[in-house]
């Protein structure tokens, strides 16, 4: 009886570590648009114009306006030639491929905005803490990013280039690293 026990055990524990792998590869595709390219990724807004609007397509009403181009967006779903994006408030809605740029852009620290006067990201001459600060950047300040190693970002803000704490930006992931 108890050989029968363990035996059924085994079977089902082996069922269930094959479901796992079934079901992460699964995932695996499911990071993946339409496009074939990685959902979610971070682009940014190509026009001085772009509407935003609450479904995929032009029959939909625009729920937001952007006008500044180079703005970084989030794509977090694709359908046919539109994707759903978010800012770095939050705001969601959808926008035509044709408006979005594969530059990619950054925020610095959005979310420090509210935290008074005095709060600064610092950018500097080398990838690590202790080098020199070429320039204090405001929260909100736009940045065009040109690579990033996981940690720090090389970035460009007024024709002042520098590195950037990739954990002080909107517009890469944490460990994301790209040139």
């Amino acid at each position: 009886m108890r050989r029968v026990i363990l035996s059924s055990l085994i079977a089902l524990s082996l069922a269930a570590i094959s479901s796992l792998s079934l079901s992460d590869a699964a995932q695996a595709q499911a990071s993946k648009g339409a496009s074939g390219l990685p959902l979610p990724r971070f682009v940014s807004l190509k026009s001085r114009k772009v509407n935003i609007r609450i479904g995929p397509s032009v029959d939909y009403a625009v729920s937001w306006m952007y006008l500044k181009a180079g703005t970084p967006m989030e794509i977090i779903q694709e359908y046919e030639n539109w994707r759903r994006v978010r800012d770095a408030d939050g705001t969601e809605g959808w926008v035509n491929q044709a408006l979005l740029s594969g530059e990619r852009t950054a925020l610095a620290a959005p979310w420090m905005r509210t935290k008074g006067k005095d709060v600064y990201v610092n950018m500097r001459r080398d990838p690590q803490s202790s080098a020199g600060i070429v320039a204090k950047l405001e929260p909100g300040v736009m940045l065009k990013v040109k690579e990033c190693n996981g940690d720090w970002c090389l970035a460009e803000a007024n024709n002042t280039e520098g590195w950037v704490n990739q954990g002080e930006i909107w517009g890469a992931y944490p460990g994301e690293a790209f040139k």
